[in-house]
């Protein structure tokens, strides 16, 4: 949070809360809220409205309402009704080879072994499966030299059970693929980000163990109907991030030892402008008290060391049924733009948390050594012990149940929740898999730009690598000098790191994305 954006709302906070606390010595009843029945929260997805989800008549009951799942008995991702050949991968043989070799509905089985390379799948329908063999796994090593594990640009793509360490930049990377499956896998020291799917839509994160990860162990970014569950997740900067991203479920995932545990947010200058929709329930986050080492400058590195939750300028989150528990600064920490670090203004993108909504949580042990802008903040409430949930800057139309049950700061004018948990929502998925993604080719610049450039660069703010408006600036009209670079970078600023090539795209592909990023102009 920003120090000096914070004090100056202190003063003026404190001159009106001193009056009505004086004048106010009785505290009223409180309002206790019984979650075992009562009202459920519907979601915020309209299911009838997304023309990617519209349904077959067969697949619907007779009054005409979709079927559930039980009733269904298909694949909620990747239609996998027509089987294809296997190829087996031995140790010492090659992943990518298999991969090349690979028609959509293919499985490539890789055996127990060290692989030392990248693996890109362009191709649409295929699963990876690594085979464990007496405890022995099929591993992806980079050695601290390569880049990236897996990328996957194709749909319906199914990776598990593969152990992945020693990448300089991501583990699993999605780069404008739907339909995706990503379970079951092990996923130590990868850089920047350990499973990120980028611009995707209906897809799976379950079951996998991440750690040592510098910026979000999983970052979902600019997708939508997202379910991430049973992951333990620890020893990284951000746990869990959810960002520019809509109709997304996080729940039951262990969230232990990071800088910061499960993220809700808006980056800004993204070409997605929004975060909405975002059910946090039921998981275990506990002690994320670990040092922050982030990338210096970028949106992570702003986070407080010890935050169990952070929402920033995300709407329609719920938050509900989670156990947080000894994580220093705060349970939960709320804010807009205005009042969080490493953040640039974008027009286009609302600055704040409006309708958030916490529901039954427990809390225990946290704030117990925070920030000291947060003990400001506590000072305006005349609050004492040690907060649970602190919110920051602007916030419109949220609700809270048992307040009385935490400490907290800037949620005192917040209103009653009228529904008392999320029992109605079970998943965002859809029920059948969305349509493979079609690239026009006037719009082949763009799609690279989304699911690749913008995993990495926003227009005006800095994240890992510079903004767009300083690559702009150094290139003017050369756009070949780009797609130049995009091939073969070298490092060129001390305060950014080496960005790592993107050589397995096409030379037409890599001048498309160049021209498009000299293109924008937001």
């Amino acid at each position: 949070m920003s120090s000096g954006k914070i004090f100056g709302t202190v003063l003026v906070i404190g001159a009106f809360v001193g009056g009505m606390y004086l004048g106010n010595s009785q505290n009223p009843a409180p309002v206790i809220t019984n979650t075992s029945g009562g009202a459920s929260y519907s979601g915020g997805y309209d299911r009838e409205n997304d023309i990617d989800a519209q349904e077959p008549e067969d697949v619907r009951s007779a009054s005409g309402q979709p079927l559930d799942k039980q009733q269904r008995n298909i694949s909620m991702v990747a239609d996998r009704s027509i089987a294809g050949e296997t190829h087996v991968v031995n140790d010492g043989e090659s992943i990518m080879a298999a991969v090349q070799l690979a028609k959509p509905g293919d499985t490539i089985q890789v055996m127990p072994g060290t692989y030392h390379e990248t693996v890109y799948i362009d191709k649409d329908n295929i699963r990876i499966v690594g085979v464990i063999k007496e405890g022995q796994w099929a591993t992806l090593d980079g050695k601290k030299q390569l880049n990236d594990a897996i990328l996957y640009s194709g749909n319906n793509f199914i990776v598990e059970n593969m152990r992945i360490t020693q990448y300089k930049g991501n583990g699993i990377m999605g780069q404008a693929g739907n339909n995706f499956e990503i379970r079951n896998n092990i996923i130590v020291d990868t850089g920047v980000y350990g499973i990120f799917p980028q611009l995707g839509k209906n897809g799976i994160v379950e079951y996998n163990i991440i750690s040592g990860i510098e910026d979000a162990a999983i970052y979902v970014g600019m997708s939508d109907n997202i379910h991430v569950a049973y992951n333990d997740v620890f020893d990284s900067v951000a746990g869990i991030e959810i960002e520019n991203s809509r109709h997304a479920i996080v729940e039951d995932n262990y969230v232990h030892n990071n800088t910061g545990g499960i993220l809700a947010f808006i980056t800004p200058g993204l070409p997605i402008k929004s975060t909405y929709d975002v059910i946090i329930r039921n998981n275990f986050i506990s002690g994320n008290n670990h040092k922050n080492f982030a990338a210096p400058g970028s949106t992570v590195a702003g986070i407080p060391s010890g935050t169990g939750i952070l929402i920033m300028a995300a709407d329609d989150v719920v938050v509900e049924g989670n156990i947080i528990t000894n994580n220093k600064t705060a349970a939960i920490l709320i804010t807009d733009h205005d009042n969080a670090p490493n953040t640039t203004i974008d027009p286009e993108s609302d600055p704040s948390p409006d309708r958030v909504m916490i529901l039954d949580n427990l809390m225990m042990n946290n704030g117990y050594d925070t920030i000291d802008e947060a003990k400001a903040l506590m000072l305006t409430e005349f609050k004492q012990g040690n907060p649970d949930i602190l919110r920051v800057g602007s916030s419109k139309d949220s609700c809270i149940i048992n307040r009385h049950r935490y400490v907290t700061v800037g949620v005192s004018n917040w209103k009653e929740c009228v529904f008392s948990n999320t029992d109605s929502v079970l998943t965002y998925l859809l029920d059948e898999p969305v349509a493979p993604r079609v690239i026009d080719p006037s719009e082949r610049g763009k799609v690279v730009y989304q699911g690749i450039c913008a995993g990495c660069h926003t227009y005006t703010g800095r994240m890992i690598g510079p903004p767009v408006q300083i690559i702009q600036a150094l290139y003017m009209d050369n756009a070949q000098g780009i797609a130049d670079f995009i091939n073969k970078p070298t490092k060129k600023r001390d305060d950014y790191p080496e960005m790592p090539p993107q050589n397995y795209l096409d030379e037409k592909t890599r001048l498309a994305a160049a021209k498009y990023m000299l293109e924008l102009t937001r």
